[in-house]
């Protein structure tokens, strides 16, 4: 496991993220997560040198949060790290969620505390909530170690909010496709310039840089065979200086594995391998038509209760094969379907891409 320095601590560069952990139904359904196998890969990923752990009061409805909170209590709390998340959107009681974020963890402190999804439509609730005074003061408290924030607002909000206070660390979406056409290059200069240490979220876009199509999947084995698509999405990621831990939201041991042969070499990213993997993301650019990550922030708002990530997958496949692509979609787990939105919009709000779900959902609906 390559470790960097942060401050007076060492941290892994491969952090896990607990967003995507395995479910006792369909991946993807909403069902409760299954404690059993989540504890195997956290179990394998600490025993592996993995000392970061990512959680959030949104992920799961909060069982995120406490599946990793029964793990903790079995371990040597002092062995790792674990990171966790205020959503004003999911509740502006700051106070009592920190406290029931705590119970929920069964610990005593969050090492790493992240004032979470910041957006240019949410930023000057944050800044006038009264939230972050109270995060510093546990801060001063030993409650909390780290403070920091999670980002998915224009480069000039974020510039806005690095410079409010000396952060301790910000998180956002990292990956080479964003890289190449969304604003994440100028992201991480901001940060990088402020010498704010960055973790990265959604390497591999929610799974979509590790699953790809065929003509920039062929583009990438034919300059390293033995590379998955994932480890180069990583590889990318773990190149770039700014970077002091990297999320990976792995849902099965295999994944983990994956990972683990991907973060145990430094410095096995060249320029000419940078040059491939643009190549491949420029390929990668023509066949992706909708840009959903799978983070479910939308699901839980959504009053006919669609599955939204899922649908959008199909929406994907339907744009690149045509009617072959929608084979399955009658199977999907869903209280409602497409055709049922009322386009109501709560989803969107909630959208860290700014997808506008309800036109996609009429466009899938139609050809449906």
């Amino acid at each position: 496991m390559i470790y960097k320095e942060y401050k007076d601590i060492k941290l892994s560069c491969l952090g896990m993220g607990n967003m995507r952990l395995p479910q006792i139904g369909k991946p993807g359904s909403g069902d409760k997560i299954d404690y059993a196998k989540a504890h195997e890969i956290l179990d394998k990923a600490l025993a592996s040198g993995i000392n970061y752990y990512d959680t959030a009061h949104v992920y799961n409805g909060g069982d995120s949060e406490s599946c990793l909170g029964e793990w903790i209590a079995k371990q040597d709390r002092d062995s790792f790290y674990v990171a966790t998340k205020f959503n004003i959107g999911a509740c502006k009681d700051y106070k009592g969620m920190f406290e029931d974020q705590l119970k929920r963890l069964q610990t005593e402190r969050i090492d790493f505390y992240l004032i979470h999804c910041i957006l240019d439509g949410n930023v000057d609730e944050y800044i006038n909530s009264g939230a972050i005074e109270y995060f510093e003061e546990q801060k001063r408290k030993g409650r909390i170690t780290y403070l920091g924030f999670s980002s998915h607002a224009s480069p000039a909000t974020l510039k806005r909010f690095a410079d409010l206070r000396d952060w301790d660390f910000a998180q956002i979406q990292l990956n080479y496709y964003d890289w190449l056409y969304e604003t994440t290059k100028e992201e991480y200069e901001i940060l990088y310039s402020r010498n704010i240490p960055i973790v990265v979220m959604e390497p591999v876009r929610g799974g979509r840089l590790a699953d790809l199509t065929p003509g920039p999947e062929g583009i990438l084995k034919a300059a390293h065979p033995e590379w998955s698509s994932a480890s180069w999405a990583l590889k990318f990621v773990k190149s770039l200086p700014g970077v002091q831990v990297i999320l990976s939201g792995m849902s099965n041991l295999e994944q983990l594995d994956d990972n683990l042969a991907t973060f145990s070499v430094e410095n096995d990213f060249t320029e000419a391998d940078r040059e491939v993997l643009f190549n491949a993301g420029r390929a990668l650019r023509n066949d992706l038509y909708v840009p959903c990550t799978a983070c479910r922030y939308c699901t839980d708002n959504c009053p006919m209760q669609i599955n939204i990530p899922e649908y959008l997958k199909f929406l994907n496949a339907y744009k690149l094969q045509g009617k072959w692509g929608l084979q399955g979609i009658d199977k999907v787990d869903s209280q409602g379907a497409p055709g049922d939105c009322i386009a109501c919009g709560a989803c969107m709000t909630h959208c860290p891409q700014g997808i506008e779900i309800p036109k996609f959902m009429a466009e899938l609906a139609e050809v449906m």
